[in-house]
């Protein structure tokens, strides 16, 4: 876990402190995209069965989904490691069905290093993401590679496959008598979220990192801001959802956005009570803020994180005034 939390703190610097430069690693793969509905069109509705293959504490507990119907699976985000990536595509073969496409929820490693390992042997897979999403995933690889790779060796691939197929908020695909419907909600956890909402016999919502239920967050991006204003927004669109998927934690109802937001405003205002009018908070502030929140949320996992984003979220709070 010290490797991991090096690594992560290593990471937030960097991406703060450079600018973004295309990545040369993407794999282009020609992949028969699923048919693009109009908000009029309504496919056969079948019922689907969701398994989540959760990677290991090395992996950031990340979530992957694998969504099972009659005529194939369509993969929700993936991996960090190749030990993690490995065990998510022994799970999609166990299933014996066609991998019809991933789906990209947002653009942090964790959520896209695995997909090589989903789509080895199906050069025709769609992966699909918002444009943004995938504009993240270009700009910054070649970054995160070039830092994270020294410290995971073996364990962060050499390869990762990025979106082959970019698609605008709102728009719906069939696959495999499922529509999912993906919505663009900017900048929140990472600099580039979004949301996929399947509708089957009830609804599903997988919300990425806009919610890590039971989790520490991740806030290094500097984005808590616009972060809340989703979260508050969502709890309207997504009242009466039945199930949310979310990128970290057990999943649950639209509760889990109240469970987010009341960490949040936590978290800053801690940060602003300890920052002192100042845009970095001190190594004795950090410890306060890290001793305050494990009070708060005692079972939370991944509790590196909470000194990890202090000084973006202090930042960010002076900016505001």
């Amino acid at each position: 876990m010290h490797r991991i939390e090096t690594i992560l703190s290593a990471a937030a610097l960097l991406v703060a402190a450079s600018a973004c430069t295309p990545s040369t690693t993407n794999a282009t793969i020609a992949g028969s995209a699923a048919s693009v509905e109009s908000a009029a069109d309504t496919p056969k509705r079948v019922a689907p069965t969701v398994h989540t293959v959760t990677a290991s504490p090395e992996g950031i507990v990340v979530n992957a989904y694998l969504v099972e119907t009659p005529e194939g699976v369509v993969a929700i985000d993936s991996a960090l490691t190749v030990s993690d990536a490995k065990k998510l595509r022994e799970k999609l073969d166990s299933l014996k069905k066609p991998l019809l496409a991933v789906l990209l929820t947002h653009g942090h490693p964790d959520h896209y290093n695995g997909v090589t390992a989903l789509v080895e042997g199906r050069p025709d897979t769609p992966i699909y993401s918002t444009a943004e999403v995938a504009k993240v995933i270009a700009a910054d690889d070649a970054k995160k590679e070039a830092l994270w790779k020294p410290m995971f060796k073996e364990q962060w691939p050499d390869k990762r496959t990025f979106p082959n197929h970019e698609i605008a908020s709102g728009t719906k695909l069939d696959l495999g008598g499922l529509s999912f419907t993906v919505f663009a909600v900017g900048p929140g956890e990472s600099h580039a979220d979004s949301y996929w909402v399947l509708d089957a016999d009830r609804r599903y919502v997988f919300v990425g990192d806009v919610v890590l239920h039971g989790v520490h967050a991740y806030v290094s991006d500097g984005h808590t801001t616009p972060w809340l204003e989703t979260l508050a927004r969502l709890r309207r669109e997504l009242d009466g959802a039945g199930v949310l998927y979310p990128g970290h934690g057990p999943a649950g109802g639209v509760e889990l956005l109240d469970w987010q937001t009341r960490y949040l405003e936590s978290y800053r205002a801690s940060v602003e009570r300890l920052r002192e009018g100042r845009e970095k908070l001190s190594d004795d502030a950090k410890k306060t803020l890290i001793a305050d929140m494990k009070q708060k949320y005692p079972d939370a996992a991944l509790d590196f994180l909470i000194g990890l984003g202090a000084d973006a979220v202090a930042s960010e709070l002076a900016r505001a005034h």
